[in-house]
């Protein structure tokens, strides 16, 4: 190999380093981590009834990551289907935001390891007399544009109808007002919706789900040394217990959800 050969691929090389090191190092560097969540999924990331400050799981998750890069935290509030493209257009340095591993969604970015994993349900108006999940094949079901949800709902039943929405909450109007039959979201997400509804117009969960979803952390692909030290991160939080202190906080016995949690953070199963 001659001399200029040799320190053109020195240099490749070096370039190739430096730049799959420069997320870490740029926001150590302006001293911020800008995290894409919902904002609009209770318990996940939700506003304070008082403060109207953003909070919740998913939040919970932006401030550790924050944390354990000695960095404030900006929150950034993105629509479900915004999602990927906010973190693939740099707009957000990682997304935390009831993100559900896919195959599809993994060719696009990458995951951590898993910190909630989510079943995703349908409901319908308990005076629809639907029982089961079954009962909804060829009827119109509303799901969030974008969402895990809608693409369980097209390949469990390939035959019902999807209407999709901007947010949950019309999706979840529109099933209440009678222009869908059921209404797709994470198992969580219906529990609250049913207990705000119960005194008016009640609705049913129906079994069985359409999907048991793993949710990561979303970041870009090329980031090694961020993609090593987030798992790091949530490793450390799973082992000390903090990983579960969130989940009591925002849905364990003592809540409104009274939920034992399930799962471990651990690597996802493709």
């Amino acid at each position: 190999m001659n001399t200029r050969l040799l320190i053109a691929t020195c240099a490749l090389t070096l370039v190739s380093i430096s730049a799959s090191a420069d997320q870490l190092a740029d926001i150590k560097a302006k001293g911020i981590l800008t995290c894409g969540t919902l904002g609009t999924s209770e318990p996940f990331s939700f506003p304070d009834s008082q403060t109207r400050e953003i909070e919740g799981y998913d939040v919970d998750f932006c401030k550790a990551v924050a944390k354990s890069l000695g960095v404030k935290l900006d929150l950034k509030p993105i629509s479900v289907a915004a999602r990927i493209p906010e973190l693939q257009q740099g707009r957000v340095d990682v997304v935390i935001a009831n993100l559900g591993w896919s195959p599809e969604r993994a060719e696009q970015i990458a995951f951590s390891d898993q910190y909630f994993a989510s079943e995703q349900k349908v409901a319908a108006r308990k005076e629809s007399g639907f029982t089961k999940l079954s009962d909804l094949a060829g009827k119109r079901i509303s799901a969030t544009k974008g969402s895990s949800s809608e693409l369980a709902v097209r390949k469990v039943l390939p035959t019902a109808t999807t209407v999709t929405f901007q947010d949950p909450p019309s999706g979840f109007l529109a099933m209440q007002q009678g222009k869908v039959e059921g209404f797709a979201l994470s198992e969580l997400s219906l529990v609250k919706f049913k207990q705000q509804s119960e005194a008016t117009s009640p609705v049913v969960i129906l079994e069985p789900s359409l999907v048991l979803e793993p949710w990561g952390i979303g970041m870009r692909k090329d980031e090694a040394s961020m993609i090593k030290h987030v798992n790091g991160l949530l490793a450390s939080m799973e082992k000390s217990g903090e990983a579960l202190q969130i989940f009591n906080k925002w849905m364990g016995p003592s809540t409104l959800y009274k939920m034992q949690r399930g799962f471990k953070i651990e690597p996802i199963k493709n």
